[in-house]
């Protein structure tokens, strides 16, 4: 993936507003946004953790 476009990940303390207003205030504008399950194993079962929320940044010019 080129440096233009970059994956933040959403902390655990931090808000979505708050996620935004990090990546716009390193430079990047959202375009794209991706959620994925986290699980923990236990035996031979997998639990759902939490979920993930990851957004796409581009550099602006």
């Amino acid at each position: 993936m080129s440096k233009n476009k970059m994956w933040f990940d959403r902390q655990d303390d931090e808000t979505l507003e708050q996620c935004l207003d990090r990546i716009q205030s390193l430079g990047y504008t959202v375009v794209g946004r991706r959620e994925k399950p986290l699980f923990k194993q236990e035996g031979e079962k997998y639990i759902p953790i939490k979920q993930q929320t990851q957004f796409q940044g581009i550099k602006n010019s």
